[in-house]
């Protein structure tokens, strides 16, 4: 019985800690060229990245390739860079920022992007 306790209470923990983070629905374009694929490009090598966000962190799925994480602001501006290594699975943004941001995963020619509220 306490198992099943345990393990019920471990479930609930669980899904509320999931439901805190947020899904960041992101585009895929080719770098350098503001069309999103499927126009004149037969297909995407490949599905944009899973990420999350929660306050100022973002959560990439566990395995995946290298990216160039750029954040811009409304203006256009880039305002924060960093390089998201493969066994990297958390980016602590700069608390400093506030509003809206474009936020974009660059890999190769691939840039994958998307909008977050901080």
């Amino acid at each position: 019985m306490k198992k099943l306790l345990l393990m019920i209470v471990g479930a609930f923990m669980l899904s509320t800690s999931l439901l805190a983070k947020t899904l960041v629905p992101l585009s895929v374009y080719i770098e350098d060229d503001d069309r999103p694929v499927g126009h004149d490009y037969p297909k995407s090598p490949m599905d944009p990245p899973t990420v999350y966000i929660e306050d100022y962190t973002l959560t990439f799925e566990s395995y995946h390739p290298a990216y160039v994480l750029v954040l811009k602001d409304e203006n256009g501006d880039t305002v924060y860079t960093t390089v998201v290594h493969v066994a990297q699975t958390e980016v602590e943004l700069p608390s400093t920022l506030s509003g809206n941001y474009e936020i974009r995963l660059v890999l190769g020619l691939w840039r994958f992007t998307g909008w977050i509220e901080l």
